[in-house]
């Protein structure tokens, strides 16, 4: 484990060396790459993420989606069940609050919940990534509890992960529990990778 926490701080570091105009730079580059992706174009309900220490910024391409009349939905702590998600459907209005984490979320309200599974695309935060689809997260598992259904029946949203191209490694320490990714979008590229 201690393999992977120092891979996390380096990643996170470099994450959060870039600057302001390279973080811009990037969310435009990013956007363009949803843009022209086919699932996202056919995609109705989308789950993203607000960005935090230094991820790729996700706004723009929210902005873009609202336009396309897309609904988003972001991630929320799950009040009753610890180390779970629920996604809430997310608006220019929406009531907003900040988790244990620091992290902004929309308030908890059970009219705005969708269920995971039918999300047509999962936007999934990372800090780091390889060649072969392994994502590292900040630890907490979230996401790959969220993503079991994926990896054992390819059912549920399409998981994509999104990351800065400087956040791609060697290789990935995994663990038993890690959810690897079919996709990962990056400013520069879409990295696919063969069905698991």
């Amino acid at each position: 484990m201690s393999d992977r926490q120092s891979l996390r701080q380096l990643v996170r570091e470099r994450r959060r060396a870039l600057t302001p105009a390279e973080q811009q730079v990037a969310a435009r580059q990013l956007l363009a790459q949803c843009q022209q992706h086919p699932r996202i174009g056919a995609a109705r309900h989308i789950a993203l993420y607000l960005a935090n220490d230094g991820e790729l910024d996700t706004r723009p391409l929210i902005d873009w989606l609202w336009s396309q009349d897309k609904r988003v939905y972001l991630p929320v702590l799950h009040p009753f069940n610890p180390g779970h998600l629920l996604f809430l459907h997310y608006t220019a209005t929406s009531p907003m609050t900040r988790n244990r984490f620091g992290i902004p979320e929309p308030e908890f309200d059970e009219l705005r919940l969708r269920p995971h599974t039918s999300l047509d695309i999962l936007c999934t935060p990372l800090v780091a990534f390889d060649a072969t689809g392994n994502r590292l997260g900040m630890g907490g598992g979230y996401y790959d509890r969220t993503l079991t259904r994926w990896q054992s029946h390819q059912e549920g949203p399409l998981p994509l992960g999104i990351a800065h191209d400087c956040q791609q490694v060697e290789t990935i320490p995994c663990e038993s529990w890690d959810v690897p990714l079919p996709e990962i979008i990056t400013p520069s590229r879409r990295w696919c990778f063969e069905a698991r």
